[in-house]
């Protein structure tokens, strides 16, 4: 499940935001609390976080506490123009080398010393994404040769095990036993 052999999986930043904005702050380290997600990021609880969520049923269990995008969609966009860099995107954990979008529903990835977030699902852009940069949208907006929507804006997960995590940490996959499930937009 890495996309490069010429380096080990690993994180290249990693960002929290204590109040709803579309950006997070990169920082040096952040703290990922079992159950609940990125300590003092907004998004962080039991139940679901996201503004839209919370107005349809605030009683929804947060299946996106974690917010992961793979540096190569970085590097992607970039490359048409865009000028993102680490946390511009909302996400708290920035990875390079795992094609996160191939994982499986369940999937455990292990960071840093201890953590581990088990992938719950796709991100699904939105409006703000647009307005953050025009245009943006539609570039992590896909399709496959089905017409079927290819959402390349990362995934989500919870946090099964707390712990630091760093820019620099590795990072260990851990498939979850057959028959796989691919990953859908929560």
């Amino acid at each position: 499940m890495t996309t490069s052999d010429s380096a080990p999986a690993h994180i290249v930043s990693v960002a929290a935001n204590p109040t709803h904005g579309f950006s997070k702050q990169p920082l040096p380290s952040v703290q990922l609390l079992a159950g609940l997600g990125v300590q003092d990021d907004t998004h962080a609880g039991h139940t679901v976080q996201h503004r839209s969520r919370v107005a349809a049923d605030p009683t929804q269990p947060n299946l996106r506490q974690v917010h992961l995008i793979h540096a190569e969609l970085l590097d992607e966009l970039n490359a048409a123009g865009f000028g993102i860099a680490p946390g511009d995107l909302g996400e708290n954990v920035l990875t390079r080398g795992v094609d996160l979008l191939a994982l499986a529903v369940g999937t455990r990835l292990h960071v840093g010393a201890q953590a581990v977030i088990e992938v719950t699902g796709l991100r699904n852009p939105c409006s703000q994404i647009e307005n953050f940069r025009p245009g943006l949208l539609a570039a992590v907006l896909g399709r496959d040769e089905a017409g079927n929507v290819i959402r390349k804006a990362g995934i989500m997960g919870v946090v099964a095990v707390g712990g630091e995590v760093r820019q620099g940490d590795s990072i260990r996959i851990k498939l979850p036993p057959l028959p796989h499930r691919a990953l859908e937009r929560v």
